[in-house]
């Protein structure tokens, strides 16, 4: 499975601030949850890298 890659399951994503001063984006798939944590800075980075990926999205032709 890859970026391209389309799949048919459904999934919740949360985003927030711990009581630890990290970021955690929280994946819940079938059952599977994934807690990932990220101090701010890295937080601000993957902030950036989804910016980026939104705006090369937009100049993709749709089908």
């Amino acid at each position: 499975m890859g970026i391209n890659s389309e799949q048919d399951i459904e999934a919740n994503l949360q985003i927030g601030p711990t009581d630890q001063g990290m970021v955690r984006i929280f994946v819940e798939a079938n059952g599977v949850e994934i807690p990932m944590d990220f101090d701010p800075e890295e937080a601000d980075e993957i902030a950036e890298e989804i910016r980026a990926a939104a705006m090369a999205a937009r100049s993709v032709k749709k089908r």
